[in-house]
């Protein structure tokens, strides 16, 4: 039984900034890629960063510079540090596991809101 919680997420002013976690359970946590991506009202689910198992990252272009992902394996894990928001910001983040066993394996948490307004 895998389990992502996220937690962190809240309204923040713009320009801002706010740290979102993701507590996974029931996963071998230091050998999955974890990512977060984001879908704001009326768009599709769009990736935001990822971290490797081996702790390489990736940004979306948008939060490029802005948002930093990492991750701590003793806790079993991933953060999303988020600066200088934006409206444009404003959506569900989701948690995303990866594992490549005996097939893929993808797990996503349930999400949890950011709105940036003033």
């Amino acid at each position: 039984q895998v389990q992502l919680v996220e937690s962190g997420g809240g309204l923040v002013q713009p320009g801002g900034s706010l740290r979102l976690s993701c507590a996974a359970s029931g996963i071998i946590f230091s050998d999955a890629n974890m990512a977060w991506y984001r879908q704001a009202p009326g768009k599709q689910r769009d990736f935001v960063a990822v971290i490797t198992s081996g702790a390489i990252t990736t940004y979306s272009d948008s939060v490029k510079g802005r948002f930093t992902i990492s991750r701590d394996n003793a806790k079993n894990t991933v953060y999303l540090q988020m600066n200088s928001l934006k409206p444009e910001d404003t959506a569900v983040y989701y948690c995303k596991a990866i594992r490549y066993n005996d097939g893929i394996s993808v797990y996503w948490g349930q999400g949890t809101q950011v709105t940036v307004s003033s």
